[in-house]
């Protein structure tokens, strides 16, 4: 065995959980963090544009970011799960397959997206919730989005991959420093270039590029499986494989998106106002998850590696402390984003419509989103173990399963007040689905 790869399977299955899970949580809640200020920097120097339809247009584009991501996802961790399994079992042929089957399925899927995205740019404008005066600035966006699917997608794969292997650190570098460009090149080509918002579209897809390379730099690195297309497989049980363990992810991801396309069409009649404030309180709850989502991720090898290796107590030592730490971080997220939700919205669009709207929308979510920390380490948990049936029903239940009708019938009953509702009852429902899946999953480690 390589020396490299003998040592990180020594330190994955025999480090304490607790240290071991923090210390390579460190490195995914600093992606995160940096990578969901970069989701929110388009909203925010969008908005100095001073135009609601801008601002707008940038909530009903991030529909479709979310399906580029689903699919990125699916690959990585479909590719990711299998991965770590398999250098538990000290498989390295196995999962050097694997590895270069995920990227370059995920390199064609984007390709394929980008082709058909730009073909039908209008229709697929208006489908994800554009107004008419929001139309001019969605096409705009979009457009250019488009063009960075393949290595956008790429990039999650590569970045997933990497920390299925316990190489979260070079995850890390190639992320942020991807979103550190973005938030610098934001400004310069929106202002000084004077692009408008599809300069912002360009900051993103450079960025995603400048990602994309350093990843796959990281890849040649520390002892990782190199991505090399002889040792892609045209087999179907490595398509099973990667179907088994992303669709939880594609699940989740995706219905994210069809929920966001919901909510932009529930909101619509509510005004361009309306549709900026619920954009905005989306990049932000997406902040504020990030961290808990980013320690989760710190889980996620430690749970395939010593799954693989059969060590099941440190995988229910090491999901009830992720339980436990996610929840008493969220409780104190929320309790901030309660007290100042109307100054966090007005960093992003200072109009008084969008305020009040959003502090509303903000405040419900932060009530109940203490509860996403068992939901969330749940799903991570059942995926990585290859249990594809409960983890795919948890990673639709929040945003699809139990959104895409609730948002519509709590709209129908209560106007407004039901969009901005929908998701705190969401966030309720799949918690107390998540208790029992999880407790029946690690009751069967024996």
């Amino acid at each position: 065995m390589d020396e490299k790869r003998e040592q990180k399977f020594h330190q994955m299955t025999e480090t304490p959980v607790s240290r071991l899970i923090c210390r390579l949580a460190a490195p995914c809640i600093i992606s995160m963090l940096v990578t969901a200020f970069y989701n929110m920097a388009d909203t925010f120097f969008v908005g100095m544009l001073k135009s609601n339809s801008a601002t707008g247009a940038i909530g009903v584009v991030f529909s479709l970011m979310a399906i580029i991501q689903a699919v990125g996802f699916f690959f990585g961790h479909g590719s990711g799960n299998f991965i770590s399994r398999e250098l538990g079992r000290q498989n390295f042929e196995e999962a050097s397959n694997m590895a270069a089957t995920g990227f370059f399925a995920a390199m064609a899927a984007g390709a394929v997206i980008c082709i058909l995205g730009r073909i039908f740019l209008e229709p697929l404008s208006l489908l994800l919730g554009s107004t008419p005066t929001i139309l001019p600035y969605t096409k705009a966006y979009l457009q250019v989005i488009l063009l960075g699917a393949p290595w956008m997608m790429a990039s999650l794969v590569l970045n997933n991959q990497l920390r299925f292997q316990g190489s979260a650190a070079y995850a890390m570098v190639g992320i942020s420093s991807g979103a550190v460009l973005n938030i610098g090149l934001d400004p310069l080509l929106i202002f000084v270039f004077d692009l408008g918002i599809a300069g912002a579209a360009w900051a993103t897809i450079i960025s995603q590029f400048v990602s994309f390379c350093l990843l796959l730099i990281g890849c040649s690195r520390g002892g990782n499986l190199h991505i090399h297309i002889s040792r892609v497989q045209l087999k179907w049980s490595y398509y099973d494989m990667i179907i088994r363990g992303g669709l939880p992810s594609l699940a989740r991801q995706g219905l994210a998106s069809v929920a966001t396309i919901c909510l932009n069409r529930a909101i619509r009649p509510y005004g361009d106002a309306a549709i900026a404030a619920m954009g905005v309180v989306q990049r932000i709850a997406m902040f504020g998850g990030s961290a808990m989502i980013g320690f989760g991720q710190g889980f996620q090898p430690v749970c395939g590696f010593n799954y693989g290796a059969k060590l099941y107590q440190r995988v229910k030592d090491g999901f009830w402390f992720c339980v436990k730490s996610s929840t008493v971080f969220l409780l104190a997220i929320s309790a901030l984003g309660f007290v100042f939700a109307p100054q966090l919205i007005a960093l992003f669009r200072d109009d008084p419509e969008v305020i009040a709207c959003g502090t509303a929308a903000l405040r419900f979510q932060c009530a109940t989103f203490f509860t996403t920390g068992w939901t969330v380490m749940s799903n991570m948990m059942l995926q990585t173990i290859g249990k594809t049936g409960p983890a795919t029903f948890m990673a639709m239940a929040r945003q699809g399963i139990f959104f895409i009708p609730l948002i519509y019938l709590l709209s129908h009953c209560f106007g407004l007040l039901g969009v901005q509702v929908t998701q705190s009852v969401c966030d309720c429902l799949a918690f107390l689905c998540a208790i029992p899946l999880s407790r029946r999953a690690l009751r069967e480690m024996v």
